[in-house]
């Protein structure tokens, strides 16, 4: 049985759009109901299920013996199939497994078969549910993405899961599971319906209200700019060696501090054995949960692979669950290159970025997603830096001066010298520029960090002082994203020039998204780039940031801010 089964359209169904022919190449992506592969209710969580079981089954099974069978019955912890034979009862028994069998295939059909999704002209839309239904929907111009996982077990049986990324909280659509070909098709489908929709609404929008309308509008989306036709993979700009990860892994913060640990017990143990007990029960759990953290994260980072691709930057990582994520440049708010301690010793850095991703604040996959470049020199920075922020010019000495400045000349807006007071260590490094298309914020000493916030995604933007700040007349800047494992924060700052930067700031916000809103010779392209299914080009030009990202830089100048 394959993933092609429709199912009847529904009353209800009745006027929804299909998708344009040319737009789609799969047959699950004609706007009817289709149902997921026949393996999916148990790679979705049938194992645990089964796992569950037989953990009862294995601590209850003196009460189930005595609760089946009558009395007389002799159990003496033997080998379950020898007390089958045993005591006469393997036809009952038989009959016990293939009824718990039967009942276990019709849990698994019923959720498979009331499991649907379908991809219309305008979403795409999951149901699912027996008793409790639920129906998800993606509406296509609110589709930032659509990222493809093959967790190990799927990848054994050629199966893959599709999760389209919404823009909101909790707003992700996810399929699964589908043939490995059916969801590489699929996820061209619906990028290339997303961008031939917002395509159609930004010529719909010159039409009815003009250039000045359309600029104001074309902010509240961004476009996902082409499809995949070939499905063909990209060479990576980043190799990243086998024994630079183990290094870098080695040489990682987590290392050191769990080798001190082991240090600190050695020589308490050595100086006071009586505490050998209580210190063996400490060490053994905090060793194994730092060998299953280490591991994790290698097996997470290996096979990485970063490559630009027509719908965006494509990254790819993992060794036994390959995850391949799709980042238009529009979902990235925020930049982060950092470099531990000990990775000095081979010029490595690490870059994180906060972005849209649709998943609900508790989904650990989130934090999974943020490192793009697990570990890299300076040149695969500034190489991975120009494929995620295309508008902002990053060179060699913007990046050098980022990270290992100061610099005479930089440009950067630095602490002042009574700054020293309270921040002894970075007072020298704190730095803050503001470019036409981002701000970057300089900071760290021991663990030196380059934040890049790109302007036209800067949510708000915030000045602050606490008593001793004032007391040296000195601010801190913050400026503010999507949730993310990146901050773009710098403190102590003189007062003046924190007060001017924040206007500064807020005026190039402005101007940057309104300069990223579709230009009106863009819109009369665009409008003609359309054909009469509906269809975008395959190199639709990206025009603007999700509304979720509209700069929103207002705040008043509180009066106790005064130094």
């Amino acid at each position: 049985m394959s993933d092609l089964d429709p199912q009847p359209a529904a009353p209800a169904d009745i006027g929804v759009p299909a998708p344009p022919p040319a737009a789609v190449r799969s047959e699950m992506s004609d706007g009817e109901w289709h149902r997921l592969h026949p393996l999916s209710p148990l790679l979705r969580g049938g194992l645990t299920l089964l796992v569950i079981i037989g953990i009862l089954i294995a601590n209850l099974r003196d009460r189930l013996i005595s609760f089946f069978l009558p009395e007389g019955f002799r159990w003496d912890e033997e080998d379950p199939v020898d007390f089958v034979l045993q005591n006469g009862i393997a036809v009952q028994a038989i009959v016990a497994v293939v009824v718990g069998l039967i009942v276990l295939v019709a849990l698994f059909w019923m959720a498979w078969r009331f499991h649907t999704f379908r991809i219309t002209g305008d979403e795409v839309e999951v149901r699912s549910g027996v008793l409790f239904r639920t129906h998800r929907r993606a509406p296509l111009d609110r589709v930032q993405g659509v990222n493809l996982t093959r967790p190990a077990l799927a990848r054994l049986v050629a199966l893959a899961k599709l999760e389209v990324v919404g823009a909101g909280l909790d707003a992700n659509v996810k399929l699964e599971y589908l043939s490995t070909a059916n969801a590489e098709t699929v996820r061209g489908d619906i990028l290339r319906l997303a961008s031939g929709h917002r395509t159609k609404d930004a010529a719909a929008r010159t039409a009815a209200g003009g250039p000045l309308t359309s600029r104001v509008t074309a902010g509240i989306s961004e476009i996902i700019d082409g499809v995949e036709d070939d499905g063909t993979e990209a060479e990576s700009i980043v190799r990243v060696p086998m024994s630079r990860l183990i290094l870098a892994g080695l040489l990682s913060g987590s290392t050191i501090s769990f080798v001190l640990v082991v240090i600190a017990v050695i020589v308490g143990l050595v100086l006071q054995p009586v505490w050998i007990v209580p210190a063996l029960g400490a060490s053994i759990p905090t060793a194994i949960a730092f060998g299953a953290y280490a591991v994790r994260r290698f097996v997470r980072t290996v096979r990485y692979s970063i490559a630009p691709s027509a719908s965006g930057v494509r990254v790819t990582f993992g060794l036994l669950t390959t995850v391949t994520e799709t980042l238009p440049p529009g979902r990235i708010h925020a930049v982060d290159v950092r470099q531990p301690l000990l990775w000095r010793w081979g010029g490595w850095y690490r870059i994180r970025i906060n972005q849209i991703s649709g998943r609900s604040a508790g989904d650990t996959s989130a934090a999974q997603m943020g490192d793009v470049l697990p570990i890299g020199t300076q040149a695969d920075v500034e190489r991975v830096l120009r494929l995620l922020l295309p508008s902002v010019p990053i060179d060699a000495a913007l990046l050098d001066a980022g990270l290992h400045g100061p610099a005479a000349g930089d440009g950067y807006t630095t602490s002042p010298a009574r700054a020293r007071v309270i921040d002894p260590l970075t007072w020298r490094r704190n730095g803050i520029l503001v470019l036409p298309q981002a701000l970057l914020v300089r900071t760290g000493r021991l663990w030196p960090k380059l934040t890049i916030l790109p302007l036209a995604r800067l949510q708000s933007v915030r000045i602050s002082q606490g008593p001793l700040d004032r007391r040296l007349g000195l601010a801190g800047l913050t400026g503010h994203t999507v949730l993310g494992p990146v901050s773009g924060t710098v403190a102590s700052l003189d007062h003046e020039e924190a007060y001017a930067l924040w206007n500064d700031i807020t005026a190039a916000a402005v101007a940057a998204a309104s300069a990223e809103s579709v230009s009106p010779a863009a819109d009369e392209e665009d409008a003609a780039g359309v054909d009469a299914a509906g269809s975008a080009p395959d190199t639709a030009a990206p025009v603007s940031a999700p509304d979720t990202a509209a700069p929103v830089v207002a705040s008043a100048r509180p009066e106790d801010e005064q130094p």
